[in-house]
């Protein structure tokens, strides 16, 4: 097995910039092992839960320590809610190319139909492929490129003549965490009360890379956690009473599993001898529940992000460029070394050669959107879905913005025009798009917002 040192790195970095940016297609010909990818997603998460980006009270020391050895953007953006978000990242489009802007507005058909998946891009190239976690998508994982697979079913994902034994998070709604209803490979996979979702889908990808050790894999893991129910984990768990017991009092060790599923793989890449042939993402799909899920605010969209891999990303920590979600997948291609069509058209920029150490200009400005509202954002400036307008000096974390919506101070003007020119191809569905229609019919009257309000 060859294996892609930093000597090796070092040597590709003294060819110049244009091997660097694809640094295995440089060596083709010496049949360098490419580099594998995991991309991590978890769920229902904003940045501040995580003690690198500034949480005193939740305990994180594994992503703090990928982010101190790799790179931590300080701003990267997805969108305020799941599909959407995982519509971008999968394909590099935003909602206005998918036409998923809500997860009450999108197209009933799978994203494989007008879309490229990044699975199927690097499935192309050479790479082993699987996902693990949570699905909800329309059409089938392999469609979307994944080989293997070990998902959370709902009820319509079983086969005909299979019933859930298991746990339910309520009538109709089988279990992701104890006792958990999961297809593997498409089969039904009986569980015990004992079973922990997180644990099964972890165990199931860390079994994938040691039978493809060999390489190169992708693995893609939108994690369950730390979505609700908020039951107690392994960790927290005192009685086996509780194992149901749903309860904002178990977020933070939520938060916390989290954080240990992630040292697990490390570790299991460490055992492997692939920490240095291995690159990891880790991100969340949207902000934190009953707090910024769901809001076309920026608190809403800021999410961790988190690169890392031992002598080829490069040891930046907290990193001030922008990035947002549409970058994913030009970044995973350039990585790999793989094709992308000229044809095939994206919203994303890769910043590969950012993680490469290798010349890079960051992007401008960043762009999210939910429903019909529309955010953008560069390093200074930040227009949020309301159409308030806010001067945010260099503070990333929403600590002393300004609201200068109503400035006629010339460079706020000059601001504001800037960020209307960079719109005006992005647009936002109108009020007669059956999908606004769509959406609006789903949408509860005034009363029933008024009485959820107040809960």
């Amino acid at each position: 097995m060859i294996r892609f040192t930093r000597r090796d790195f070092l040597a590709l970095a003294a060819m110049g910039p244009s091997a660097a940016l694809w640094p295995h297609r440089a060596y083709s010909k010496t049949k360098a092992k490419k580099l594998n990818l995991i991309l991590i997603m978890a769920d229902d998460c904003s940045a501040g839960e995580i003690g690198c980006y500034g949480n005193k009270a939740h305990r994180t020391p594994n992503l703090n320590a990928l982010a101190r050895s790799g790179v931590m953007f300080e701003t990267c953006w997805c969108t305020p809610i799941c599909s959407p978000t995982r519509a971008e990242i999968m394909t590099g489009r935003y909602g206005f190319r998918t036409r998923w802007y809500h997860n009450n507005m999108k197209v009933p058909e799978p994203l494989t139909k007008r879309s490229k998946i990044f699975a199927q891009i690097l499935k192309q190239a050479g790479y082993a492929t699987a996902i693990a976690g949570k699905w909800q998508l329309p059409g089938t994982q392999k469609e979307y490129g994944f080989d293997e697979t070990c998902i959370w079913a709902y009820e319509h994902y079983l086969p005909k003549s299979v019933v859930h034994k298991g746990a339910y998070e309520q009538p109709g709604k089988p279990s992701r965490y104890w006792h958990p209803c999961i297809l593997r490979n498409g089969r039904y996979l009986p569980t015990n009360p004992d079973d922990y979702g997180p644990d099964i889908y972890t165990d199931f990808l860390i079994d994938f890379i040691k039978r493809h050790r060999d390489g190169p894999f992708l693995l893609y893991y939108p994690m369950c956690l730390t979505h609700g129910p908020h039951y107690p984990t392994p960790d927290s768990l005192i009685s086996k009473r509780d194992k149901m017991r749903n309860s904002k009092d178990n977020f933070k060790a939520n938060v916390e599993y989290m954080d240990k599923v992630v040292g697990r793989i490390v570790k299991a890449l460490d055992d492997l001898g692939l920490r240095e042939e291995t690159v990891l993402f880790f991100t969340t799909d949207n902000g934190t529940a009953g707090i910024a899920k769901n809001r076309a605010k920026e608190i809403g969209c800021r999410v961790p992000m988190i690169v890392n891999c031992p002598g080829v990303v490069k040891a930046i920590g907290p990193c001030r460029e922008l990035v947002d979600f549409s970058d994913v997948l030009p970044t995973l291609v350039d990585l790999a070394g793989a094709e992308l069509s000229e044809r095939y058209v994206i919203d994303g920029h890769s910043f590969a050669p950012l993680l490469l150490g290798k010349p890079y200009e960051g992007r401008k400005w960043i762009f999210s959107y939910l429903a019909d509202k529309r955010m953008l954002r560069d390093k200074r400036w930040l227009l949020e879905g309301d159409g308030r307008f806010y001067d945010c000096g260099s503070s990333r974390d929403g600590t002393g913005y300004r609201d200068v919506t109503d400035s006629n101070v010339p460079e706020v003007i000059a601001a504001r025009e800037r960020f209307a020119a960079i719109l005006t191809d992005k647009p936002a569905p109108g009020p007669d798009d059956p999908l606004m229609r769509r959406y609006r019919a789903k949408m509860p009257g005034k009363k029933q917002q008024k009485k959820r309000k107040n809960k």
